[in-house]
């Protein structure tokens, strides 16, 4: 016995298999077009903030930056300081070479004094910024010695018998023996710090280190500061660099200016002032 054929049904299934391309189509450009809101939301990592190494000058150790040392870790700057030989621009800026070789990342260099010799003399790649607080900036063949000329920028005192010489060990001078200046007890406060109290004046001279007078008088390298943008806190009560001589170091680097009523050791007697412009030139 046999059963009749069913007539062909005119329904389509419930899912179309015509359907299913455009579908896909669909979800892909939903796709496409939700992710760069996707991406729109998602968090942007800021950039590290550089690490300011804060180089002391003659006259001085690490510990006149303590304050503001202390004002920038408080802000979230990595900080070191480099212990300055006070030898020379040569050697005390390949030892700051070395230093900051082992530093990842953006560099500010600080310099105050002789300091900013040797920041002058330091080339990094990674060093962002030159600061120089009350501190020396010579050009190519510059010294020290010579930028103090009392007859093109009068009003130093740092002389004899203010300043004074002593024989000092040196493995690194001919013979292991070298010639420091000092500054002498009695004048260290009226010169190098008239605007701190008595007590901090006595610590400041306790961690006086001398200087070898080859670091007045070595010739300096090509600066950096004809390469690399700089800040520049001039001390208007200064009486070892000349105002006057501050502001014509900082005009020819074409710093970013500013000036203070402070004595040479700004950083000790307004390390507030002092940390806003390094934070200036670290945020430029």
């Amino acid at each position: 016995m046999s059963f009749p054929k069913k007539p062909p049904s005119s329904k389509k299934p419930p899912f179309s298999t015509s359907l299913r391309p455009r579908a896909a189509r669909w979800s892909v450009a939903a796709v496409v077009a939700l992710t760069p809101l996707a991406l729109s939301v998602a968090p942007v990592a800021a950039a590290p903030l550089p690490t300011v190494v804060l180089v002391h000058g003659a006259f001085a150790d690490s510990t006149g930056w303590n304050d503001v040392a202390a004002n920038l870790t408080a802000r979230g700057y990595p900080v070191e300081t480099f212990d300055n030989p006070l030898r020379g621009p040569a050697y005390d800026s390949a030892l700051l070479e070395q230093k900051l070789a082992g530093i990842e990342g953006p560099i500010v260099l600080v310099g105050h004094s002789y300091g900013g010799v040797v920041i002058s003399n330091t080339d990094d790649p990674d060093v962002k910024a030159n600061v120089y607080i009350a501190a020396f900036a010579p050009d190519r063949g510059e010294f020290v010695q010579g930028i103090l000329n009392p007859l093109r920028f009068p009003g130093s005192k740092l002389l004899p018998p203010a300043l004074q010489l002593k024989i000092v060990d040196d493995a690194q001078a001919i013979g292991g023996k070298n010639l420091d200046g000092y500054i002498a007890g009695e004048y260290f406060h009226g010169i190098f710090a008239q605007d701190v109290d008595d007590a901090t004046a006595a610590d400041m001279f306790a961690h006086q280190k001398s200087a070898a007078l080859w670091a007045n008088l070595e010739p300096s390298a090509t600066p950096t500061w004809t390469t690399r943008p700089n800040w520049y806190l001039v001390s208007t009560q200064d009486q070892v660099i000349p105002p006057d001589a501050q502001r014509f170091m900082a005009g020819r680097a074409r710093a970013h200016t500013t000036e203070i009523d402070a004595s040479h050791a700004s950083l000790v007697s307004r390390p507030d002032e002092v940390t806003a412009v390094i934070v200036d030139a670290a945020g430029a």
